[in-house]
């Protein structure tokens, strides 16, 4: 780091100002370097923690690193927070743990990198709007090591980060991780019937005939987004949430606060696909809307449904991103069933310092047989995907 520059740990979202974050390129619309990444805006953040969705109470104290210059002006900044557990990342580092707790180290707290609870890539290496990218990202990177050995804790892991700011982290030493998601990568199509038209023809009567059954019983579909965003339907959201997250995690992490706050604060970057039968509604997905991408994050239901699950949460966000000219649909998290309906493979990174000598030694050579092995296994699935021959290529 140059001597201008100094690096700050911010434990309060709420202290950093709407204004100087919304400088920084990803965070903002009004930003053109990077498409805008509702994940790391102020609103979102700030909802997380003024919630207590991501709070110390719920293992999650905010360790915001700031870079700033001598004259106190914020250039850059990572979004962090000290952990004393692993739940909510969806990047699973609980044998490392373990294995480090048997050899008789001590794994938490660490320091996690990322948006608590979102397994979405986008920028963590923020850095202001119309300033040089790859030096102020370095500073970062490298200072990050630095919070880690003053604070004498095992490690910090940085997930869910771009192509574009991977290569900085290993130059910096760091450890890379890949995993794999599944995008729907929007070629230019007209409308959905066109989509399928580049599938095999078995593959496009069988999401047809998907799509049909889904919506038997008199079920109909809802696009929610902007004023349609009201309390009483932020209501029935967070029911389908907590009966579908209650039993998917024991503990859902998202409180009922939080909806209120984003439905307040970003109305216009979030989309519900919401389900109605017989005059009320029975399922939901919320999704959030980028620059770029349509980001679908979590689903609930009060009634099952054969195929519902696929049309609300995959089926329409496709129609969506198509109707707004979208580039890409990220479904979350894992899913082969994704591929079938016209999900890609794509692979996802992650960075990894870690203090102890043996302990990084160790991981490393686990993690160069773990990329192998995601390499070949999005190759495979690949092989499996719906369309023609031809049409389409595996995404990188």
């Amino acid at each position: 780091m140059t001597d201008d520059l100094s690096i700050r740990v911010e434990r309060s979202f709420t202290a950093i100002s709407p204004e100087s974050w919304s400088r920084f390129s990803g965070a903002s619309k009004a930003c053109s370097t990077l498409a805008y990444n509702p994940f790391v805006s102020h609103a979102f953040l700030s909802s997380l923690e003024e919630s207590g969705s991501a709070t110390a109470e719920t293992g999650w104290l905010g360790h915001h690193l700031l870079l700033e210059t001598d004259r106190g002006e914020l250039i850059g900044a990572l979004p962090g927070y000290l952990k004393s557990h692993s739940q909510g990342e969806y990047v699973f580092d609980h044998g490392w743990a373990d294995a480090f707790e048997r050899a008789g180290g001590r794994y938490y707290p660490k320091l996690q990198c990322s948006i608590p609870f979102t397994p979405a890539t986008g920028p963590r290496l923020l850095v202001a709007e119309g300033l040089q990218r790859l030096p102020i990202q370095s500073a970062i990177a490298e200072s990050l090591k630095e919070v880690v050995r003053r604070l004498g804790i095992s490690s910090a892991h940085v997930t869910f980060v771009p192509d574009d700011e991977i290569g900085v982290f290993e130059m910096d030493g760091y450890l890379h991780r890949t995993d794999q998601q599944f995008h729907f990568i929007n070629e230019g199509y007209a409308d959905h019937e066109a989509f399928l038209e580049t599938l095999a023809s078995r593959k496009r009567k069988a999401l047809r005939r998907e799509r049909r059954a889904a919506l038997e019983n008199g079920i109909s579909i809802d696009w929610l987004t902007g004023r349609d965003l009201t309390e009483r339907i932020w209501d029935q959201f967070f029911k389908f949430y907590m009966d579908t997250g209650g039993r998917k995690w024991g503990r859902p992490y998202l409180t009922r606060t939080f909806y209120s706050l984003i439905g307040e604060r970003m109305a216009d970057d979030i989309l519900l696909v919401m389900a109605k039968r017989e005059g009320r509604y029975i399922a939901g997905a919320i999704n959030f809307i980028g620059g770029d991408t349509l980001y679908g994050r979590h689903w609930g239901c009060i009634e099952d449904h054969p195929f519902l699950h696929f049309e609300v949460c995959y089926h329409q966000a496709i129609d969506f991103a198509l109707a707004k000219g979208l580039k890409r649909v990220e479904a979350g998290a894992q899913g082969e069933h994704k591929l079938a309906r016209g999900y890609l493979p794509v692979t996802t990174h992650s960075a990894h310092y870690v203090a102890h000598a043996g302990l990084r030694r160790a991981i490393g050579d686990y993690l160069a047989r773990e990329r192998a092995d995601v390499e070949q296994m999005s190759e495979l699935l690949a092989e499996h995907s719906p369309f023609r021959k031809g049409e389409r290529q595996q995404e990188d």
